[in-house]
């Protein structure tokens, strides 16, 4: 009797096993077997900072492709909470399967999907196109939020970096590139404001920029952190993005008032910023360099002329150069014809107290502010700079 039952036994064990449903399986198009390793990764993002980032991930799984395409994951994970995975594929030869690519999200080898416990997923997929051509079969209200994100994402990288404009690598070209990325940026974030998904909301916020650098969005993510601490006040990724959108790590933020800086001036003096803006309406702080070719085209093409129009009505400019060399600094002055207004430099390059009080890494910048140092606009090159000027001398 024993000897029938053991083997029945290890027979039923056998067909449990064999019959135990995916909970995430798919199809991947795979048009150049030569050029990808037929293999999906699944890797999960340990924290906020982790999403959209290579190599840091951890590896959970793989599955491999068949030659039909087809896969399957059948292991269970232990996780009850909504968690944010990558699926992930790499080209024969990478050496680690949690690198993320995040050139053109038309091309991007990973897709972002949210592991719900007790919901299967069944995706498809063109293996060379893995962000943008994915699809799901009856996603979940999150997930589905997902393929938003990523079809708002591809729409707003095609239409601010797919132009010529975005291409331009003259001088001016360098500024227009800022304010494309900009206009990218918040589009991300204004989905991410729209949604009551956190994961997608999140997911936006590392796509909006995967290195981490939020210093040109700053109120932006600031808005962020304090929407998604009211509502998940014990989430880690959301104790996390709080750190990074504290106020005390950004730059000044728009309706703050500037620190009073002392400012050693190229005349010798040493005054504070609201010394050197005492009596006029508006003050503009320009950080700037003699080595920043958009600076200096900003000198010649915008601040000269602002200067000659509005000084007379209130308008002051105080620039501080990220200068080491006071030659290099005065000759720039001098050939821009920037010598009309107010300069300040502690000769110390870019690691100097303007800087690290503003907490600022990026030029050129500026801050524009009211006779009380109040904060009105901040980082406007060009034409936007020369409309706000106009319109707000205009109502004095």
């Amino acid at each position: 009797m024993k000897k029938v039952l053991i083997p029945a036994l290890i027979f039923l064990l056998l067909m449990q096993s064999c019959s135990k449903e995916a909970w995430l399986s798919g199809n991947l198009k795979i048009s150049n077997p030569k050029d990808w390793n037929p293999t999906i990764y699944l890797v999960q993002p340990e924290k906020f900072s982790d999403a959209a980032q290579s190599f840091v991930g951890q590896v959970l799984d793989s599955a491999a492709v068949a030659e039909d395409g087809s896969f399957a994951f059948s292991e269970s994970l232990a996780m009850e909470d909504a968690t944010l995975l990558l699926l992930v594929v790499q080209r024969k030869g990478e050496r680690y399967a949690s690198r993320l690519i995040n050139e053109n999200p038309a091309t991007d080898n990973y897709f972002p999907l949210v592991y719900e416990s007790g919901t299967p997923l069944r995706i498809d997929a063109d293996i060379a196109h893995m962000q943008s051509s994915l699809s799901i079969v009856e996603p979940s209200p999150v997930n589905e939020t997902m393929l938003k994100l990523r079809d708002l994402r591809m729409e707003a990288f095609k239409y601010h970096f797919g132009t010529e404009n975005s291409l331009n690598e003259t001088d001016e070209g360098l500024l227009e590139r800022e304010k494309n990325l900009k206009a990218y940026q918040e589009k991300l974030i204004d989905f991410a404001d729209a949604t009551e998904h956190l994961v997608p909301a999140l997911m936006a916020l590392r796509w909006a920029s995967p290195e981490g650098n939020y210093e040109r969005i700053a109120e932006r993510i600031h808005a962020q952190s304090k929407k998604w601490n009211e509502v998940y006040p014990n989430h880690p990724w959301v104790s996390e993005l709080k750190t990074i959108a504290d106020k005390k790590k950004l730059p000044v933020l728009l309706g703050d008032t500037l620190p009073d800086l002392l400012l050693p001036l190229q005349t010798g003096e040493t005054l504070s910023i609201l010394e050197l803006g005492k009596g006029k309406e508006l003050v503009l702080l320009d950080i700037w360099a003699s080595w920043c070719a958009p600076c200096r085209v900003e000198n010649r093409n915008i601040l000269v002329p602002l200067w000659e129009q509005y000084h007379d009505e209130g308008f002051q400019i105080v620039a501080y150069g990220l200068e080491s060399s006071r030659t290099a600094w005065q000759n720039a002055i001098e050939r821009d014809g920037a010598h009309r207004w107010l300069h300040a430099s502690h000769l110390e390059g870019d690691q100097n107290p303007v800087m690290d009080t503003l907490r600022l890494r990026t030029i050129p910048a500026n801050f524009l502010m009211d006779k009380e140092g109040k904060v009105l606009a901040k980082n406007l090159h060009g034409q936007d700079l020369v409309d706000f000027v106009g319109k707000y001398l205009g109502k004095k």
